[in-house]
Order: C-alpha cells, then structure tokens, then sequence
C-alpha cells in the first residue's frame, strides 16, 4: 500500500493506521503502538505520534505502508 502525502510535510503514525483503515478505533490504533506491533522504517515504534515522512515504511498486521509525496 502507498500513502500519498498530497503537499503535507508528515503524518502521524495514529492517523495513518486510522485513515489506512488497519484499525477501527483510535483506542484500537493506541492498543496497537502500545503493545509493539507496529514497525516504522524496521524499528518496532512506541511513540503514538511518530511523524512518517516521504519515503518512511511501515509494517502493521502483515501489511506494509509506504509514505509518498
């Protein structure tokens, strides 16, 4: 999957998961980060609001996101 920042300079990890579709809740998005499920650029990410910038990666639940311009 490829997320198009469309002129925005980041997106928060949270916002991404939610808009993505991957999770249904917000408290589901923070369950999620919390736990250590979701990898940003192969590092497992803990921080809710991680700024992903062109060209970052993310893996959640076997799916992989790739931040675009």
């Amino acid at each position: 999957m490829t997320f198009q920042l469309n002129g925005q300079e980041y997106i928060e990890l949270m916002k991404l998961l939610k808009f993505m579709g991957l999770t249904d809740t917000g408290g589901d998005t923070k369950q999620a980060i919390d736990e250590g499920l979701v990898q940003v650029n192969g590092q497992q990410e803990l921080r809710r609001r991680c700024k992903l910038r062109a060209g970052d990666e993310v893996l959640f639940d076997g799916t992989t996101i790739i931040i675009a311009k």
